[in-house]
């Protein structure tokens, strides 16, 4: 993060805009709309800069403005595209202690003007520190799309039982849960529908019945897919937002974690063979404690928490405490991994069932039967077998599996660093130790492998929102 974000209370204070254009008259609106004393100098301005003219907090000077203007000067906009006027408010500013920002000018710029999305009261601003203002505006124009103007509304309504709540629902915790209540529950829907009378009479309802117990905490245990932020379910986004406290594991990818509400407390229970961060028991222990004191805690995990990611005996510990619980799915890596890497799990002329298994259990690789797993009409993924490939090669092949059987690992699948190692069972080790994989990894067994790079599918890092994206392309 290149800018610090705020809001900057300007009312009263004096903005000056230097120049006539559309950028200065959007200055001079903004300017005004937050009560601030503009003064806006140009010898010949615009109309949308004289559409303010009249207006009570402005002063129009019809000439350039010289440095004693910039006296009591609290913000300086330079918008005359003129290089030499430009370079005198910067230094103007400067030299009285005013933030400067002059228009497509970053080095003199002390702030960057974000694209806003208004809903009065509620504001949202958006920015790309200058890097790429178009993606700011692309957003913003998504954002207005979505938001609706009651939400605006809503806030105002809701501030006027602010005090109140302050007074009556002691402890920060309990008031922001109860803030959470009135706005995404019935409170909220009554406002939005259109019936304030409704909206009202349910508020009074949650302020006298003290709505405020928290002496009994839940916990959500939610899937956070393969590790592209993109993938999570609208469900884990609410739940990321609404936790406590957060328990977070090593498979989830980069950029999750930025997603969870800023003040939740984080604590990271990673665990890998032969390194854990916590001990199974410990962590459940920990989520059990922490409902007992009122949290809502999160449990979120890599992947679907019910495949492969003990989440089941998590939750028989957590459900023995009467503690209430949400499971949440998420994307299983093999689903996920499968469709990045252009890989179909099943296929009518190759594959017509598919089985996930782990290769690690609690004393090592497991012995399998892959020869009833790794059949020629069969897709069997493999989770957490990263350190056993070349055993799990070997061991099919001694068992009857042909040597010639298509194998693909996807390292970090989704993501934007994914890497696919694929051959055959005979050659698979050696390509998956040369590559120096990282983890986290699947592996992929059966002829669908070969299919890899024919279907129209390629896997795309973009730079510009640093997602992982299946693009078709027709014709390749």
């Amino acid at each position: 993060m290149d800018y610090l974000p705020i809001f900057l209370d300007v009312a009263g204070k004096t903005v000056i805009v230097d120049g006539g254009t559309t950028v200065a008259a959007r200055r001079i609106e903004r300017a005004l709309a937050a009560g601030a004393r503009v003064r806006c100098f140009d010898p010949e301005p615009g109309a949308e800069v004289r559409a303010f003219f009249g207006h009570k907090n402005l002063t129009y000077h019809d000439r350039v403005p010289v440095e004693a203007d910039f006296a009591g000067c609290l913000v300086a906009y330079g918008a005359s595209e003129v290089a030499e006027r430009d370079a005198l408010l910067y230094a103007a500013a400067k030299r009285h202690g005013a933030l400067a920002n002059v228009a497509d000018e970053k080095d003199y710029c002390d702030f960057i003007t974000p694209s806003v999305v208004e809903r009065d009261p509620l504001t949202i601003a958006i920015s790309t520190g200058g890097a790429a203002p178009v993606v700011a505006r692309i957003l913003r124009a998504r954002v207005e799309a979505m938001l609706p103007a009651a939400y605006g509304r809503l806030a105002d309504f809701l501030s006027g039982y602010r005090d109140r709540i302050a007074e009556q629902i002691k402890g920060g915790t309990a008031r922001r849960r109860f803030w959470e209540n009135l706005i995404e529950g019935s409170v909220g829907d009554a406002f939005l529908a259109g019936d304030e009378a409704l909206a009202a009479q349910l508020v009074e309802q949650d302020l006298a019945s003290g709505t405020n117990d928290l002496k009994r905490g839940e916990v959500w245990l939610v899937g956070a897919g393969p590790g592209d932020p993109d993938l999570l379910t609208f469900k884990a986004l609410r739940m990321m937002q609404h936790a406590d406290v957060v328990l977070y594991d090593r498979l989830i990818g980069p950029g999750i974690l930025d997603l969870v509400r800023r003040d939740a407390e984080r604590i990271n229970v990673g665990k890998r063979a032969g390194d854990h961060v916590m001990s199974q028991q410990d962590i459940t222990t920990l989520m059990i404690d922490r409902a007992k004191t009122g949290q809502r805690v999160l449990r979120l995990k890599g992947g679907d928490p019910f495949i492969f990611g003990r989440g089941g005996e998590e939750l028989e510990d957590v459900a023995e405490h009467g503690i209430p619980v949400i499971v949440v799915p998420g994307i299983t890596a093999a689903a996920g991994c499968g469709s990045s890497a252009g890989i179909p799990l099943t296929h009518r002329d190759h594959s017509q069932s598919v089985v996930f298994v782990t290769a690690h259990g609690k004393d090592g690789l497991l012995p399998h039967d892959w020869t009833r797993l790794a059949r020629h009409d069969q897709t069997v993924v493999v989770y957490m077998g990263l350190r056993f490939v070349a055993e799990i090669a070997e061991a099919a092949m001694a068992q009857g599996v042909p040597a010639e059987m298509p194998i693909a690992v996807i390292d970090n699948g989704t993501r934007t660093t994914q890497k696919i190692v694929a051959g055959t069972l005979a050659d698979i080790g050696a390509k998956v130790a040369a590559a120096k994989l990282k983890g986290p990894a699947l592996i992929m067994i059966g002829t669908v492998v070969t299919l890899r790079g024919k279907l129209g599918v390629e896997t795309v890092a973009r730079e510009d929102s640093h997602e992982m994206e299946l693009v078709a392309r027709e014709g390749l």
